[in-house]
C-alpha cells in the first residue's frame, strides 16, 4: 500500500489556535501519519539536502519540540479569523470523492452537511438537502473525475438544490475540473468544452468556483463568476523537500513543451534546480511519441512534473527516454491521477522510482502499486475555504503560496 500523508504546514491550522474548528496543530499529526513518515518533515534542515529558495511553497512546519508561535500568527488579521460566525457555513459532499470531503470537513473542525443523492433506474440523479441552508454560505465538494459526465451533472443538480433552498452563496469546490483540456480550438469544427462547462456551472446558480490546478490558466476566464485557483504544488514540494536528495543531483523535467512554465516554477522552488524538456510529437488524443531530450540528466535524479496523469503515455515514454539518457532515478509528480487504462501497467513497469500524486481523484484499491505515494490536499483546501468564507485574501506573505488573489 502507498503511504498517504496529510499536508499540514503550521499556518494552515495553527493560525486558528484557540479556535474549536482547528483540526490539527503543527507537529501534531494526531495519528494520521505514521511516526516514520512524520519524521520526514524535519529533514529539510539537515546537510545539503533540498532547500526552498525565493519563497516557501508552503508555510513553514513547526518542529515537534518548537513551542513558540511564529510572529505572523499574532497579527491582527489572523487573530480576527477566529471571531467570525461559523454557524452560517455548510459543506456538502457529492459522491465523486467523499473521503476527501470528509477530510476537508475534519480539518476545518466541521461536520459534513446531510444530503440525499440517489439515482433512479434510468440513471437520473436525485438530490435533496436534508438540513436548512437558508442564508448560509454553502460549499459543495465535487471533482468532475471519471465518470466525468455523471459527476458533472450531479454537481449541477446540487447547485440547483442549494439555490432553490435559499442559500446565501454557493461555492463549487472542484478539486479536479474535468473538460479542462478542451480549452481551445486546435483544428476546425472543434468544441471548447471547458467554456461550455463553465457556463453550465454559472447558470446552475454557483456564485464562486474554487478549483485546484486547472489544466491551463486561461480556463479561469471562461467563468463569469469569481474563481479561486489554488495550486497543489506546495503539497508535492513539501514532500520532495523531505527526501534525502542532494540539490546538486536534481533536475526537473517537463514531459512536454506545454508544461515548461509549470516545471520552471517547480524547479525554481527546489534550490533553483536545472530544467530539462522532453520534445514530444502527438499524433492523436492519448497517443504520444517522444522525439528527443533538451537538457542534461546523466547521473541525476529526474523529477517529471505534470498537472495530470491520464493514460500515462506521455510520462512513461518520457521516463524511458530519461533512463536511456542516463538518469539515475525518475520521479513522476502529478496533482490529478486520472489513471485511465493502461496507466497502471505503464507506471508500475519499473521506469519510476516513485509516482507522487494527490487525492483530488480517488484511487481505486486495485490501482495501488508499490511505487505509488498519495498526498492529501485536504488541509490546503480546508484553509482556502476558510479564507474565502472569512473574506481574507491569501496574497499577503506568508500565505501567497495558497494561490488566492
Amino acid at each position: 500500500m502507498p503511504s498517504i500523508l496529510s499536508y499540514s504546514p503550521s499556518s494552515l491550522l495553527v493560525a486558528r489556535s484557540g479556535d474549536s474548528r482547528c483540526g490539527l496543530l503543527a507537529g501534531d499529526f494526531r495519528g494520521r501519519v505514521p511516526a516514520a513518515a512524520a519524521s520526514r518533515f524535519v529533514v529539510r534542515n539537515q546537510g545539503d539536502r533540498l532547500k526552498f529558495v525565493n519563497e516557501m511553497p508552503s508555510l513553514p512546519i513547526m518542529l515537534k519540540d518548537d513551542k513558540k508561535m511564529p510572529t505572523f500568527m499574532t497579527s491582527r488579521e489572523v487573530r480576527s479569523l477566529s471571531n467570525k460566525d461559523d454557524s452560517r457555513i455548510r459543506i456538502f459532499s457529492g459522491t465523486a470523492n467523499p473521503d476527501l470531503s470528509q477530510e476537508i470537513a475534519s480539518c476545518m473542525g466541521l461536520d459534513l452537511g446531510k444530503i440525499n443523492i440517489k439515482r433512479f433506474a434510468d440513471g437520473e440523479i436525485y438530490v435533496q438537502l436534508q438540513e436548512s441552508v437558508r442564508g448560509c454560505d454553502v460549499y459543495l465538494v465535487q471533482p468532475t473525475c471519471p465518470p466525468a459526465n455523471e459527476n458533472l451533472m450531479e454537481l449541477l443538480i446540487m447547485i440547483d438544490a442549494c439555490r432553490r433552498a435559499s442559500a446565501k452563496t454557493i461555492t463549487a469546490v472542484i478539486p479536479y475540473f474535468g473538460y479542462a483540456r478542451a480549452d481551445r480550438k486546435t483544428q476546425g469544427r472543434e468544441s471548447i468544452a471547458a467554456k461550455l462547462v463553465a457556463n453550465l456551472i454559472t447558470e446552475a446558480g454557483a456564485h464562486r468556483v474554487l478549483a485546484l490546478d486547472l489544466h491551463s490558466g486561461q480556463s479561469i476566464g471562461y467563468f463569469d463568476i469569481p474563481v479561486d485557483h489554488v495550486y497543489g504544488q506546495p503539497v508535492i514540494l513539501d514532500y520532495l523537500a523531505s527526501k534525502a536528495i542532494s540539490s546538486d543531483d536534481l533536475v526537473v523535467v517537463s514531459p512536454d513543451v506545454g508544461g515548461v512554465a509549470r516545471a520552471r516554477a517547480f524547479a525554481k522552488k527546489l534550490s533553483d534546480a536545472p530544467l530539462a524538456i522532453v520534445d514530444k510529437r502527438r499524433h492523436g488524443h492519448n497517443v504520444a511519441e517522444v522525439m528527443n531530450l533538451i537538457g542534461d540528466v546523466k547521473g541525476k535524479v529526474a523529477v517529471m512534473v505534470d498537472d495530470m496523469i491520464d493514460t500515462a503515455g506521455t510520462i512513461a515514454k518520457g521516463a524511458a527516454l530519461l533512463r536511456q539518457e542516463g538518469a539515475r532515478e525518475v520521479y513522476a509528480c502529478s496533482t490529478h491521477a486520472v489513471f485511465s487504462p493502461p496507466a497502471i501497467e505503464r507506471l508500475s513497469s519499473g521506469l519510476f522510482h516513485e509516482v507522487i500524486i494527490t487525492n483530488t481523484i480517488p484511487v481505486l484499491e486495485e490501482n495501488y502499486f508499490p511505487q505509488l505515494t498519495v498526498l492529501s490536499v485536504a488541509n490546503l483546501l480546508g484553509e482556502t475555504i476558510w479564507r474565502v468564507h472569512d473574506d481574507c485574501s491569501g496574497s499577503f506573505e506568508p500565505y501567497a503560496s495558497l494561490g488566492i488573489d
